[in-house]
């Protein structure tokens, strides 16, 4: 039964660290350091030590900032293709590595995949805002700040009643799988429009050129 409890906790902290890893960390961190839930698996009482804590929220500002202007929240996208899956990989052998090592190695790969899936589609639905909204950030910051409020929340879910995250998790990935693919498809369409409209109209001006 805990076996099975801990892996429903993977799903939705693999989401989480997709979107924002640094929000996954420190609100796992404070939630156990604080005592805001209880039965935290033994192996992220890690997280709850200061000098974790301290170094995940400054890590968690530096994304705050850059995850809110645009293009550099689409480097730092690319820059963590890398870093977000690890980390929720570390974050499952944390979870298991007491336990089985089998079970372990398993739960890396499934929350690291997880990871990739919800961090690829934030990174498209990012890179497609941007391209929809050139000349205006204020979208960008909300949807930002909803990300950043939403990974905190899952996760601290996810330790207190990781069945309902786990649930939550799964509608999440699902949207993500079928949502995101279209959004940027959209994109890449009024992005390919409006160049077919700005060469349309050179066109017509070069042709009245003598």
């Amino acid at each position: 039964m805990e076996t099975l409890r801990l892996l429903a906790l993977l799903l939705p902290m693999g989401f989480s660290s997709g979107i924002n890893l640094y929000a996954t960390i420190l609100s796992a961190g404070l939630a156990i350091r604080y005592g805001w839930i209880s039965n935290a698996p033994a192996g992220l009482e890690v997280l709850s030590y200061l000098p974790v804590i301290i170094i995940a929220g400054v890590f968690f500002l530096l994304e705050f900032f850059a995850d809110k202007i645009q293009i550099i929240d689409n480097i730092w996208d690319f820059i963590h293709t890398f870093i977000r899956p690890v980390g929720a990989a570390l974050l499952a052998i944390a979870v298991f590595g007491q336990l089985d090592p089998f079970i372990a190695v398993i739960a890396a790969m499934f929350a690291g995949s997880v990871a990739l899936v919800s961090h690829g589609g934030k990174a498209g639905s990012r890179l497609a805002l941007n391209s929809l909204t050139p000349m205006e950030n204020v979208t960008n910051i909300a949807v930002s700040a909803v990300e950043d409020v939403g990974a905190g929340a899952l996760t601290i879910l996810a330790l207190k009643y990781p069945y309902i995250a786990a649930a939550v998790g799964v509608i999440l990935l699902i949207l993500v799988i079928f949502l995101v693919p279209m959004f940027i498809r959209f994109a890449l369409f009024s992005l390919n429009s409006f160049f077919n409209w700005v060469k349309s109209i050179f066109l017509h001006l070069s042709k009245r050129m003598p």
